[in-house]
């Protein structure tokens, strides 16, 4: 078979075993079209679906059922998805829900029940779990329909303005819940209907929690479509990946797996807690961190490392980070502001931190790094913050903004020349950003996107030490636009501290490849900070397990 260019690596079987669908991208390395070929066949494979909105992004699936065949297509804030019978690939796929401007859905399947007792028929072709969400629901909720007319919805969990749901999955006997609340992640299962008849509400649900005060969780259906385990995903600032198997029947939990971590780690050498810092207006901020038992001293001269994102929605969830321990084993403390504009919170969250609101973003970070100096977890001598793409967007805007309050910034591949690059339509992803950002064409949002722009707004003032990294192959942040930054700074600041501007000539945007080339930019990093903190010859304390090893 000649290989096929220009695809995404997105690939799907149908049930013969001799259909395959996959997509291909287009001139701006999107996913833009799904076509199918047959294995030994002759010929142009044919377009069975074509994403014509550039802001639309494609992507193919399956049923945990093994019964249909998806097609999803979803911009920043608007969804919509197909579905195909797995036995009859040469059919026409069906939209289940036309798209609708800033509706968003996801759907998961049940063949349902084949009698008509024990709650109803759900129809020949079963039912779809749906997570709904639009704009008078932003947190989501749950509803149920039949396959044969997906417009017939029941509500089976209502939205709340203080739980998002994220994400819903069903097998024959289980339904499975992830919620979201107050920056903390949950699992909830559910019991299906005697025979997979379709739900007529959700009660007595058995909440998965675990008692850190601070972690990060995800849980879903592992095995066959009737398996009764529910596989659970655990980290924490303090605890490394684990996997555990719950059987949802019983209730009983297994650990399956732990990260193993070299050096004697011990986790009850660290602490990880949960603070609260109050922003300008007044909103509760969360803040989760991690140190080292006997080495911070918590007076305010201790060094720290501040995270932050705070965009797509994309919640800064505090799991576990083994490279991290470097610092911490040299008593750093290591903090992550889970501010807007992420989905740490809920719909709501990211709400308020995008477009015309983008600068709570900004200022809930600088909250955060307020809170931690006034709390002596550090002071601004000792404060270094780091973020990456977006986040390195946030790094440019606040170190422009409190330059006083950090001793040290990385901003990784950052997105700090936003508002030419928003208005530049042949660059990939511009298009479909908008719904995130805003368009920079219209009068508001090209004079508020000015207004915080990294570049656009460096200044004759001191700066801290600063380190900005870059990739040649980036396709998503063009490496001219933190070397544009490095130049400016390089002309207007008034300080003598360290500008350094590394571009990776082999890397894209998510890092050098190899695993060894990854942990030498890390450890470059991480040697910017040490020395930015006056502490290139501090070493590192072993773990207890090590020590207890030894004895």
């Amino acid at each position: 078979m000649t290989p096929i260019p220009g695809t995404s690596g997105d690939v799907m079987w149908a049930n013969d075993n001799n259909t395959l669908f996959y997509i291909v991208k287009d001139h701006l390395d999107r996913p833009h079209k799904v076509l199918r070929h047959n294995i030994g066949q002759q010929g142009d494979d044919q377009v069975v679906y074509e994403e014509k909105d550039e802001a639309f992004y494609v992507g193919i699936g399956r049923s945990h059922s093994e019964q249909l065949l998806y097609i999803h297509s979803g911009s920043a804030v608007t969804s919509e998805t197909s579905y195909l019978s797995a036995d009859n690939p040469t059919g026409n796929f069906t939209v289940i829900l036309p798209r609708t401007q800033d509706v968003e859905y996801s759907v998961s399947h049940h063949p349902g029940s084949n009698s008509s007792s024990g709650g109803g028929s759900s129809g020949s072709g079963g039912w779809f779990l749906m997570v709904y969400r639009d704009p008078s629901k932003p947190n989501s909720e749950l509803r149920v329909a039949p396959v044969d007319d997906p417009s017939q919805q029941k509500v089976l969990l209502p939205h709340r303005d203080d739980v998002k749901l994220e994400h819903a999955s069903v097998g024959a006997k289980w339904i499975v819940v992830s919620e979201r609340s107050r920056a903390q992640q949950s699992v909830v299962i559910y019991r299906v209907p005697e025979g997979g008849a379709v739900p007529e509400s959700l009660t007595d649900g058995q909440k998965v929690e675990f008692e850190e005060p601070a972690y990060s969780l995800s849980g879903g259906l592992t095995g066959d479509f009737d398996s009764q385990v529910l596989r659970l995903r655990y980290s924490s600032l303090t605890t490394p990946p684990s996997v555990y198997d719950q059987r949802m029947d019983t209730g009983k939990r297994a650990l399956k797996k732990v990260q193993p971590i070299l050096g004697g780690f011990n986790k009850e050498d660290y602490v990880t807690e949960r603070l609260w810092a109050t922003a300008p207006d007044g909103v509760q901020v969360p803040i989760s961190l991690v140190y080292r038992k006997g080495m911070a001293k918590l007076d305010g001269s201790d060094p720290l490392l501040l995270h932050g994102y705070g965009s797509y929605e994309m919640p800064y969830d505090p799991g576990f980070n083994r490279d991290q321990l470097s610092l911490v084993d040299r008593g750093w403390t290591v903090a992550i502001a889970h501010i807007r504009g992420g989905g740490d919170m809920g719909r709501m969250w990211y709400e308020d931190g995008k477009y015309l609101k983008k600068k709570n973003t900004f200022l809930d970070f600088v909250a955060c790094a307020e809170h931690l100096i006034k709390e002596k977890y550090t002071s601004p001598a000792h404060m270094a913050i780091e973020g990456r793409s977006a986040g390195g967007l946030l790094m440019g805007a606040v170190t422009n903004m409190r330059p006083d309050l950090f001793n040290a910034v990385v901003m990784g591949v950052p997105f700090v020349d936003c508002l030419t690059t928003m208005l530049d339509e042949t660059i990939p992803l511009t298009t479909i950003e908008w719904e995130e950002w805003g368009n920079p064409q219209k009068p508001d949002y090209y004079k508020y996107m000015k207004s915080y722009s990294p570049l656009d707004n460096v200044k004759a003032q001191d700066y801290p030490n600063i380190l900005v990294t870059a990739g040649l192959h980036d396709p998503r942040v063009g490496y001219w636009e933190p070397a544009k930054l490095v130049a400016k700074l390089r002309e207007l600041k008034t300080d003598n501290h360290l500008l350094l501007f590394k571009c990776e000539m082999g890397a894209g945007h998510f890092s050098v490849t190899g695993r060894f080339e990854r942990l030498k930019e890390k450890a470059f990093e991480y040697g910017f900070l040490l020395k930015t903190a006056g502490m290139l010859n501090t070493k590192a304390r072993p773990g207890t397990a090590a020590v207890s090893k030894a004895v």
